[in-house]
């Protein structure tokens, strides 16, 4: 092992154990997203320079493969819009996909574009002020890109990666209810996989449905799931209702009220669509409620989409907005300033 290579596996091993650390303090810091890329990132680095003579072959072939993969990537969005938008309705919300899609395909074939001209050919100086437009939206693109496709690593991370199995309380996340009354398929995704938490688990364990009744629904979604828990054989005494909220915030500062007026142990999980773990986990560190955060599976159509919302619901919070935005004034001038 040369120099090289054993300092590219310490820069790996680097980045995962301050993954590790930062992971086991707190699962919804935003800053582990972009720890878990550097590792990622560095291990490729890493594997890449034991290629034993045939370093420039392994990264040409992983710069190849990741490139293949972004070019695909509107591509796929473009898709999946286009079934959300048949299978979901006609709302903007179902459109995310699609636009999201169009907007990284326009900013590649800006990169593509500049690429190949580059910056000082005759067309470009002949047209700055084209070329200019070309290149902050291509920057611009690769930006938002490069963000995304972070948080989406880590939300991947947080499905696949390891979790204790006992727990003293599970909170049911709720959804809409089907004709004001019936559990919708999302909602009954997330019953299922709390039930499945709750017939493994090696001690005994309180499930806690939480929703309120809104304007359109003849009971409260917590009822409603409740009713549903006990079709599935759960015990009354088991099923702790929360049916007084009416947003997220409320559906976990009430259920933890409800926990927390209890006696004994009060190890917690909450159990949520997969692609809103990571953001219910954020609300829970902001009311000091210590929890697990476990995801039900969605249909594959709908994640993509579903993940796109929940982006940028995190990038709307003060701190996160401002360094959003920040790096991406620092990105798109640089190239401006330095020419």
């Amino acid at each position: 092992m040369d120099a090289a290579e054993i300092f590219a596996t310490i820069i790996a091993l680097f980045w995962w154990v301050v993954l590790f650390i930062s992971f086991e303090r707190d699962r919804s810091r935003y800053r582990n997203c972009y720890f878990l890329f550097f590792a990622l990132i560095s291990t490729v680095v890493a594997v890449t320079m034991f290629a034993d003579g045939h370093e420039g072959e392994a990264l040409l072939a992983v710069t190849v493969l990741v490139g293949a993969a972004i070019l695909m990537v509107p591509a796929f969005l473009i898709h999946n819009g286009v079934v959300m938008y048949k299978k979901e309705g006609h709302s903007l919300a179902n459109l995310l996909s699609l636009l999201f899609g169009v907007a990284i395909g326009v900013g590649e074939i800006g990169t593509i574009y500049l690429v190949l001209t580059g910056w000082e050919t005759s067309f470009a100086t002949e047209h700055q002020v084209l070329t200019n437009i070309i290149a902050f939206i291509s920057l611009s693109v690769i930006y938002v890109s490069m963000s995304f496709l972070v948080f989406l690593f880590y939300s991947l991370f947080l499905m696949i990666i390891p979790r204790k199995k006992d727990f003293d309380y599970v909170i049911i996340h709720g959804a809409g209810l089907l004709d004001g009354n019936r559990v919708s398929k999302l909602l009954s995704d997330r019953i299922d996989k709390a039930i499945l938490v709750y017939s493994t688990d090696p001690s005994p364990t309180i499930l806690v449905p939480s929703g309120g009744q809104g304007p359109d629904e003849t009971v409260s979604e917590a009822e409603a799931m409740a009713e549903y828990l006990r079709e599935k054989g759960i015990p009354e005494s088991d099923i702790l209702l929360e049916d007084k909220s009416t947003t997220t915030m409320e559906n976990l500062e009430n259920s933890k009220a409800l926990i927390d007026a209890r006696e004994g142990r009060k190890y917690t999980a909450l159990v949520t669509s997969n692609y809103h773990v990571y953001r219910a986990l954020r609300y829970c560190r902001k009311i000091g409620l210590k929890c697990t955060g476990i995801g039900s599976r969605v249909a594959p159509y709908y994640w993509p989409s579903a993940l796109i919302r929940e982006f940028v619901a995190i990038h709307k919070e003060p701190k996160h907005l401002i360094a959003f935005l920040g790096g991406w004034a620092i990105l798109v001038a640089l190239p401006f300033i330095l020419s």
